[in-house]
């Protein structure tokens, strides 16, 4: 295998990200059919099949108790599946301690020996390995250069700051060159500053070096600012999987649609069926024409998404656009743009992302008006 390369080297070709599922012959990993469950009973991961493309920036994205930790567990070998097949480099690895899986582990805790040097921290996946000394200071200085800390290998962790030591555990997760590198919360300790410089060190590290990465995290813009893919997960399920752009402009479900970036959600009740517009009465007995998304048919509760930036304020109706009336009842200046609070009949509120410059106040009734493409109605209880 060859040495890690330093900051700027040409990383060769990267795995397919645009599609959902990596060619064949890119896969590095796979999960075929995996289930994980608890005491009997508590199913954490239900039927899993994904694949991991040789190359790609892969985020687990979900809240709390969605699975993305289990599911990352289970490809670092900490946890078993309860029944199905995970594949590393096309070989079943079920039954692999996680130290012979060749994968780099970066945690939200850093998990640094305190009594260790940065360079003995670094080193120390190579000591395990049995790696000679004279190869072991040649790579440390390496993978140390690699995260710009090639003058701190004499520190301890202590002496350094929240971002510095997590550089140092991403030396050490890269030091001996694995195949897969696995992230779980890595920057959930640090500040918003830092966290959004590590955020861009991470991705410059990821496609210099050709990285296959996942990454677990339950913050959404970080996913959609790093990744390649998002599989978005959801009571045990993927609900989504697909790059970033497609899940915030073409979500599955209304889960996806509030879960990835913000969103407005109106109730209401479908009254007309036409191919794949779907014509929706709100409480108040407003109107309003949508994209359908599963199987919705005249009668039923449906979900209704819009994007705040998509909701505009009404000059004149044009074809394809639905018109709504409200009363302004709130408003955030913000500097580069004002988000209005517009409170329709019926009682439900529309969050609207507008221009600066433009004076509404509250109380004032305002005509609103966003495309038809852009709204996407859901049914509010998915048949099965």
């Amino acid at each position: 295998m060859s040495a890690i390369p330093a900051i700027g080297a040409q990383a060769g070709t990267r795995g397919s990200a645009a599609a959902v599922t990596a060619p064949r012959g890119d896969r590095l990993a796979e999960f075929i059919e995996v289930e994980k469950v608890y005491a009997g009973s508590v199913v954490a991961v239900r039927r899993l099949d994904l694949t991991i493309g040789r190359g790609e920036f892969l985020t687990f994205l979900g809240p709390s108790g969605s699975g993305k930790t289990t599911t990352l567990n289970m490809l670092a070998g900490f946890e078993r599946p309860t029944r199905g097949t995970i594949t590393l480099e096309g070989r079943s690895v079920d039954r692999l301690p996680p130290y012979e899986r060749n994968i780099g582990m970066v945690f939200q805790n850093y998990a640094l020996f305190p009594h260790m040097s940065v360079a003995e921290n670094v080193a120390f996946p190579l000591s395990v390995r049995k790696v000679a000394k004279p190869e072991i200071a040649g790579r440390v200085a390496r993978a140390l250069d690699m995260v710009r800390l090639g003058a701190f290998g004499e520190r301890r962790p202590a002496q350094l700051s929240g971002g510095q030591q997590q550089r140092v555990a991403l030396a050490r997760a890269l030091v001996f060159e694995p195949s897969l590198v696995l992230m779980d919360e890595p920057l959930g300790a640090l500040d918003k500053k830092l966290r959004e410089h590590m955020q861009i060190e991470l991705k410059q590290l990821h496609e210099q070096l050709g990285l296959t990465v996942v990454y677990v995290t339950h913050d959404q813009s970080e996913a959609l600012t790093m990744s390649d893919r998002v599989a978005v997960f959801e009571s045990g399920d993927v609900a989504q999987i697909g790059t970033p752009d497609a899940l915030y402009k073409e979500p599955a479900s209304s889960f996806v649609a509030n879960f990835i970036g913000e969103n407005n959600t109106l109730e209401g009740k479908a009254e007309e069926i036409s191919g794949q517009t779907c014509l929706v009465v709100l409480g108040g007995g407003s109107r309003i024409a949508a994209t359908r998304i599963g199987d919705i048919r005249a009668g039923d509760v449906v979900h209704v998404t819009i994007r705040p930036e998509l909701v505009r304020p009404a000059v004149a109706k044009s074809p394809g656009e639905t018109q709504v009336e409200g009363m302004v009842e709130g408003r955030i200046y913000l500097g580069d743009h004002q988000r209005l609070l517009v409170r329709l009949a019926g009682d439900q509120v529309l969050s609207v992302k507008t221009g600066p410059e433009a004076p509404f106040a509250n109380g004032s009734k305002l005509e609103l008006a966003w495309a038809t493409a852009d709204c996407r109605a859901f049914p509010a209880q998915p048949r099965h």
